[in-house]
């Protein structure tokens, strides 16, 4: 697996000679001597923290990786894949990863920004025209008027490229006021495995709604990045998945990264637990957004670049090093450095959590160490997923930290926070600032 997805890998493989095969099974062993700046000891602490979540039926386990310097210098199974059928999590298991496709698909606009294929200013109705005329809803102020209707408006402006990878086009999810006319649309959150029409007429659908805000005003999180997996296909001429394959997947090695799972493959996909009332987790449902879904089974027609993505922790990371590494990795360059040093730079002011962390390309940025709230150095940037998983680069460290899980609803879980603050107070030397 490590041959095929992370060749840098090998220098951690090797479990430690006492350990039993049921210990094996349960999590991986320790990587050796990490290098200069890192406390292998300190960094043990994680396995404290994490076993004692799985001990304890919070979560049914995790995989985590910490690498330094490019290096894993931790990278771990805890648990169970599928507590059920007695499948131990593994280094290679498969997780949905949710809102964490963002940043791939980030990726690949820049990738065309860097081509000259499409500028950061150009309004999206160039390469979608249904999106030339959109509107923003009026929703009645409850105080004065009981049970009114919401209207809607035309944008002040278009929709730019830049608006949509900063979540600041105005485009939610469509709770609130607007979530009867989005599920009426046919759009139920963010989850598209179960659509059976491709993503060209889903997101024309979507261009047809109003929208929550006017461009530029506020920060929304919404489809803003399944709309931008349109513009990729309508620019490369190919479909997402076809261009995540071709110019992103296969030159990072990330073989075990898709949007649909091979069938062979599904033995490896973990199971989805959602946490209970006392706290404790159950398996969730099949087929639901909130459950097992339709990433095997499923139609296999419509490519959710802001929440679609399958992948492992070794693959992910991969990525992950590319962008630290200012675009490239093992030879192959996805991305100029000029556009790695552009989605890591806050681009939207305070509008994002008040100003309390920034908000670049594609990934909250933290400007200041004391208004973050945070172990990671100024600088650093990552995101999450609806799963519970997530990641963190810290470009002053020269480190990157992923946690992955399969829980939702993860109601008070806080184990992925504490694992970020676990990884980097290993660290012994100052960041670069």
């Amino acid at each position: 697996m490590f041959r095929r997805v992370l060749p840098f890998v090998l220098v951690v493989v090797g479990f430690v000679a006492t350990a039993t095969p049921i210990a094996q099974s349960k999590r991986a062993a320790a990587a050796p001597a990490a290098p200069a700046g890192v406390s292998v000891e300190r960094l043990g602490r994680i396995d404290t923290l994490v076993q004692k979540y799985v001990d304890q039926q919070r979560i049914a386990g995790a995989v985590t990786l910490v690498m330094k310097k490019g290096t894993p210098v931790h990278f771990k199974a805890y648990g169970m894949a599928d507590r059920e059928q007695q499948v131990p999590m593994k280094t290679d298991t498969i997780f949905r990863i949710a809102s964490m496709s963002k940043a791939v698909t980030s990726v690949a606009i820049m990738m065309l920004v860097d081509n000259g294929d499409i500028l950061l200013s150009d309004p999206v109705s160039k390469f979608i025209p249904a999106f030339a005329k959109t509107t923003v809803a009026v929703v009645p102020d409850p105080s004065v008027s009981a049970g009114g209707r919401v209207g809607a408006v035309a944008a002040k402006r278009a929709i730019t490229i830049r608006d949509l990878l900063t979540h600041t086009a105005g485009i939610s999810y469509g709770g609130g006021a607007l979530e009867a006319e989005y599920k009426a649309a046919g759009f139920d959150s963010w989850y598209f495995a179960s659509m059976k029409e491709p993503l060209a007429t889903v997101i024309n659908r979507l261009a047809t709604l109003p929208f929550d805000a006017q461009p530029g005003e506020r920060y929304v999180y919404g489809y803003n990045t399944d709309i931008l997996g349109r513009v990729v296909e309508v620019v490369s001429g190919l479909s997402l998945d076809e261009f995540f394959r071709r110019r992103i997947f296969e030159p990072l090695k990330m073989a075990d990264s898709h949007f649909f799972l091979p069938r062979e493959k599904a033995a490896r996909l973990a199971t989805v637990y959602g946490v209970k009332g006392d706290g404790t987790v159950e398996r969730m449902p099949d087929r639901l957004r909130v459950g097992q879904g339709e990433y095997v089974d499923g139609p296999r027609m419509c490519f959710s670049g802001g929440a679609g993505l399958l992948s492992t922790a070794s693959d992910y990371g991969r990525l992950l090093q590319m962008l630290l590494n200012g675009g490239q990795l093992d030879g192959a360059r996805i991305l100029s450095p000029a556009a790695v040093a552009a989605m890591t730079s806050n681009q939207v002011g305070s509008l994002y959590l008040n100003g309390q962390v920034g908000f670049g390309l594609g990934f909250e940025i933290v400007e200041h160490v004391g208004r973050a709230g945070r172990l990671t150095a100024v600088g650093a940037y990552g995101w999450g997923s609806a799963y519970y998983s997530t990641y963190v680069v810290s470009p002053g460290d020269d480190m990157i930290a992923v946690f992955f899980s399969q829980t939702i609803p993860a109601m008070g879980l806080d184990v992925q926070d504490k694992f970020k603050s676990l990884a980097f107070q290993a660290l012994e030397e100052p960041a670069r600032r």
